[in-house]
């Protein structure tokens, strides 16, 4: 048995963090009765609903904490799992005896902002970046000065062929390599689950990385994916106005922004018939990552 007093169970949840794979911890709140588990056992489950390490109970307990953890990762919030060990019809499937209450959360990595290049528009992404809660990591191969990048969480000054771009599906990948290599590192970018992939280029020079791209066989359905000439239309002329259009481009898409004004969508919100659950989450919305 292990709880998070065990560096095993630590050490694990160090590796995930690492590696930036989301998993859950199942955590034994309340028992009563012959409940097998004591308050304070935990156990950690992976994104696949595998149990890692750890112990909550055994087959009377498990199988229910094993979904409870795949649905608060679906989901994005904890719950807490009532657990019936005396009824085999209604409760966990075996008549155990007793009871538990069990809070079980997930855990998930933050996402990552890829910033592909130099200067000051992508200083501003990564200080921007960063305020907004990304982890920050610069590609600025052959010879990144990390003075110019202190909110980066890595800094990367070695990939000329843009091995180590491998973002995960919540990342998203600025190109801002000002039409040096654009094209070539999108073609790593699109061959990514990243679910936000932009090129900060002129409209001529996004045409030109768009054509190179069907040349290299990408149907128009992954091109569509591709962000280019990247950010909002704010008119943007320096360098800062320009990473805030970027980052404005890549807040609305992950929390399921309209990119219409303020009063204009709450006007809309107001006059409208009050929607189910689904027509909420579709209404006035462009495709989430």
């Amino acid at each position: 048995m292990a709880d998070a007093g065990q560096p095993e169970l630590l050490d694990l949840m160090l590796a995930l963090r690492a590696r930036r794979a989301p998993y859950a911890l199942a955590t034994v709140v309340e028992t009563a009765g012959s409940a097998s588990a004591r308050p304070g056992a935990k156990a950690l489950i992976a994104a696949d609903g595998a149990l890692l390490a750890g112990w909550v109970g055994g087959g009377c307990a498990e199988s229910a904490v094993r979904q409870a953890a795949l649905d608060c990762l679906r989901e994005g919030r904890p719950q807490v799992i009532e657990l019936d060990l005396d009824d085999e019809v209604l409760g966990t499937g075996m008549p155990c005896g007793g009871s538990m209450r069990v809070y079980v959360e997930p855990v998930t990595p933050p996402p990552a902002l890829w910033i592909l290049g130099h200067g000051r528009v992508a200083e501003c992404l990564c200080r921007f970046g960063a305020t907004l809660g990304f982890r920050v990591i610069v590609d600025d191969t052959p010879a990144p000065d990390a003075a110019r990048y202190p909110d980066a969480a890595e800094i990367i000054g070695d990939d000329y062929d843009y091995a180590r771009l491998e973002p995960l599906a919540a990342d998203a990948v600025v190109i801002a390599t000002q039409h040096k290599g654009d094209h070539l590192s999108a073609v790593r970018a699109l061959r990514s689950p990243a679910g936000y992939i932009a090129v900060i280029a002129s409209r001529k020079r996004s045409r030109l990385v768009l054509e190179f791209l069907r040349g290299e066989g990408f149907a128009e359905q992954d091109l569509a994916r591709l962000r280019a000439p990247a950010g909002l239309d704010l008119g943007a002329e320096t360098p800062e106005e320009i990473a805030l259009s970027v980052l404005g481009e890549i807040a609305m898409l992950r929390r399921g922004g309209s990119g219409r004004p303020m009063r204009e969508a709450a006007g809309d919100r107001d006059a409208a018939p009050h929607p189910g659950p689904a027509e909420a989450r579709g209404r006035d919305k462009v495709a989430a990552f």
